[in-house]
């Protein structure tokens, strides 16, 4: 029955309701896969991007037959990796903003330091060239 009302709030665009009916649905019912996509679908139109990764990852657990699901998260997933890649760089920048206000007062900048990460690790080894 939260199932099938969750349905009609997808249709009405009464997304909190839809992830509220579908989460009260599968602490009913863990497993119910039906419940589990449109959930997602409701947190993609949320843009909580992750929420609706993990429901399709749970769907894909329980059949992973299901080649519509496994391709919305397989775009899920690139989508995430993008959105937290533009996040690591706008924050990257602001920081070498901060940096070379800081620096600058010494008469340097950051772009005297060199950075090289190690592919093995992740690690990062900073140098000095002026």
């Amino acid at each position: 029955r939260l199932h099938g009302r969750a349905a009609c709030f997808l249709q009405l665009g009464h997304l909190e309701d839809v992830v509220e009916d579908c989460t009260d649905a599968l602490e009913l019912e863990p497993r119910y896969v039906k419940a589990l996509i449109r959930r997602a679908k409701a947190h993609e139109q949320l843009e909580d991007l992750d929420a609706a990764l993990a429901d399709l990852a749970k769907v894909l657990e329980i059949d992973p037959s299901l080649h519509a699901v496994r391709q919305d998260h397989k775009r899920l997933d690139a989508q995430i990796k993008e959105k937290n890649e533009k996040l690591k760089d706008e924050m990257m920048g602001k920081l070498k903003d901060l940096g070379n206000t800081v620096l600058g007062k010494f008469g340097l900048s950051l772009d005297n330091f060199k950075t090289v990460q190690d592919p093995n690790t992740g690690s990062y080894s900073i140098s000095f060239q002026q």
